[in-house]
């Protein structure tokens, strides 16, 4: 399929990764992201990996999690 059209694309996308991942090699998160961005606005994705994470999370990526949040989405009253 071609790129997303409307206001998806310029969706927001946060792709994180271990290094380590024996279940999804980190080859493949990044053939993920690069066709993400042929998909959307490519200054709209970020990929972050993690150095020694398995395929699991850290409080590293959760703190990322966060800030991807915090920056994207409106506060909850």
């Amino acid at each position: 399929q071609g790129p997303i059209s409307g206001v998806n694309k310029d969706i927001a996308v946060l792709q994180c990764h271990g290094d380590c991942d024996p279940l999804v090699p980190l080859m493949f998160g990044s053939l993920t992201v690069e066709k993400l961005k042929t998909m959307i606005n490519p200054a709209n994705v970020t990929f972050k990996t993690y150095s020694g994470m398995m395929h699991s999370s850290s409080v590293e990526e959760m703190m990322d999690v966060k800030q991807f949040i915090d920056k994207h989405l409106p506060p909850v009253d």
